[in-house]
């Protein structure tokens, strides 16, 4: 006999398996019908909804905007159509680094000891994969295939703050999924974690605005000169949002949920008598924050703005029912 806890284990491969092969289908499609994809991967619609409900939730480490893959709700529930974005990193080729490698390798092989039946046959073809490809020379190494590209970028964009001139930038815009393109007046090149930005000032926006230099598509040095006050480089120490380019949004946080003040930059936060707190952040994308609201459920609330966090509620709901009818 089936134990529940079995059956939830082996209901999640399955969601985790269905996920897999729902995520390269829709990245190379604008947009599919919610039957034709439930057809395609071989199960209800409502099956698949409740997967896609999971699926805009997952990602890149870090829970930061652009990190997760994004699910347009709104597509979903009114016209019935998935369209996903922000998932473009899963057509790089995988690249380990030696460290990497050999950690996986390891794990394998312990994996193996104590494998039986499929299991193991599928540990060691994985195996073999490896330990043929590191054999052959294959390079596991990212070699840096855009590192021209990048030092070519920079060297442009540092010419151009140096010369105070404007440059004309293509830019990918994950939230949106499309590529914009805008004429910039370039004060400094910064970086914060590890990721470089360029801090200028945004002609199509009317403000000063970071632009990553991973998602500037194409760049040219304009002759003509800015337009704008040079200034000093901005200061990214308490993190890559102002109030120019955020909205100030104040959480009710539970006991339960007060981890997220050591994993998010927070402006502020206040201990509350029961254990909780309220917590400040600036929130550049409204969508970041009903994903970490999901994260934090049922243990956040928004306070401020009251209706900043209005389109949340409706996709907690949904999220904590998934618990009480789990896929079978």
């Amino acid at each position: 006999m089936t134990t529940t806890a079995g059956a939830g284990a082996g209901a999640a491969r399955d969601q985790v398996g269905r996920l897999l092969r729902l995520v390269p289908y829709l990245h190379g499609r604008e947009q599919v019908s919610l039957d034709e994809a439930a057809r395609v991967i071989g199960v209800p619609p409502e099956q698949l909804d409740q997967d896609l409900r999971v699926l805009f939730v997952c990602g890149l480490p870090g829970g930061l905007p652009d990190d997760l893959i994004d699910v347009d709700l709104d597509a979903l529930e009114g016209e019935g159509v998935i369209r996903v974005s922000n998932v473009d990193y899963l057509a790089r080729p995988l690249r380990l680094t030696p460290t990497e490698a050999t950690a996986i390798i390891v794990a394998l092989r312990a994996l193996r000891s104590g494998a039986v039946g499929e299991t193991r046959d599928v540990v060691d073809r994985a195996l073999a994969k490896l330990e043929a490809a590191a054999a052959e020379g294959v390079p596991l190494v990212d070699p840096g295939d855009d590192a021209p590209r990048s030092l070519a970028l920079r060297a442009a964009l540092e010419d151009a703050v140096r010369r105070a001139r404007q440059v004309r930038l293509t830019y990918y815009v994950p939230a949106r999924d499309e590529e914009s393109e805008r004429v910039v007046d370039p004060h400094a090149l910064v970086s914060h974690h590890g990721v470089e930005y360029l801090d200028a000032w945004c002609h199509s926006a009317r403000a000063p605005r970071l632009f990553r230099l991973d998602r500037i598509q194409e760049a040219t040095v304009l002759d003509s000169p800015i337009t704008t006050e040079p200034r000093a480089p901005r200061d990214l120490s308490g993190g890559i949002f102002d109030g120019a380019e955020a909205t100030l949004v104040t959480l009710r946080l539970h006991p339960e949920a007060r981890w997220m003040e050591e994993y998010y930059a927070v402006e502020e936060v206040r201990p509350q008598p029961d254990g909780g707190s309220e917590v400040d952040l600036l929130v550049a994308d409204e969508r970041w924050l009903r994903r970490l609201l999901l994260r934090l459920a049922p243990y956040a609330t928004v306070l401020a703005p009251a209706d900043f966090g209005a389109g949340a509620s409706e996709a907690i709901r949904r999220a904590l029912a998934l618990y009480d009818h789990p896929a079978g």
